[in-house]
């Protein structure tokens, strides 16, 4: 069973979280609520997020200072954050948003389906790097096999390699399907960097799976780095 995403909502009025969560509750994935950026920070503490949307306008810990320190913690630099606003005070606001580290920048009243579309896209991206993280660990406990195998009967489990070749190109086949909807929707360039950097991963992974095919003598092979 694929786990849900979790998709976290930060603001501090809580007709704006109810709202969200009516707009979000389509893609069927996982909505935790956070009514400041103290809060916020303490939930990414313990648990993975998919993406983050993030109110600017808050009492005490505002939205620039809360993305900050996300983008400053190694385990939460990389989540995707969408900043949702009520006020514009023009491009110079924008621009502090972008370089908060946010993905994208929305102003409220915002059209919901649209805000719908953009976190599906990064939800999608979110479960694929989840499953390549989990090939990749089947993977490395094949390799470490192979190597014993070697140094035993000098045989490798073909069946587990034919398993583990099937699920890689399952997400492969995926992958590539989302990457052709990004280009064809014009999407975020956050997203399709996201997109081609999880592509080049499956590529490594895959050539690694293709070195331990009897023959190939890929009884060392290094994996690609899944960071």
């Amino acid at each position: 069973m694929v786990q849900k995403a979790k998709i976290l909502l930060v603001d501090d009025r809580p007709e704006n979280l109810l709202a969200l969560e009516a707009i979000l509750s389509a893609l069927d994935q996982t909505l935790v609520r956070a009514s400041s950026g103290e809060e916020a920070l303490k939930a990414l503490l313990t648990d993975d997020f998919a993406v983050i949307l993030l109110d600017v306008q808050m009492p005490g810990m505002d939205g620039f200072e809360t993305a900050a320190h996300i983008k400053r913690r190694e385990r939460t630099r990389d989540i995707p954050i969408i900043f949702l606003t009520a006020i514009n005070h023009g491009p110079h606001h924008t621009f502090r948003g972008y370089a908060a580290g946010a993905v994208d920048y929305i102003s409220k009243p915002f059209d919901p389906w649209v805000l719908r579309a953009k976190v599906s896209v990064f939800v999608e991206l979110y479960m694929k790097n989840c499953q390549l993280r989990e090939q990749a660990a089947l993977l490395r406990l094949q390799l470490e096999g192979g190597n014993q195998a070697e140094a035993g009967a000098g045989r490798e489990p073909a069946g587990l390699l034919a398993e583990l070749s099937a699920r890689l190109a399952a997400v492969e086949e995926q992958a590539e399907a989302l990457s052709k909807q990004l280009d064809d929707d014009a999407a975020d360039a956050a997203a399709v960097a996201t997109a081609a950097h999880l592509e080049r991963k499956l590529t490594g992974l895959r050539r690694a799976l293709d070195a331990l095919e009897p023959g190939t003598g890929g009884g060392s092979q290094t994996l690609p780095s899944q960071s």
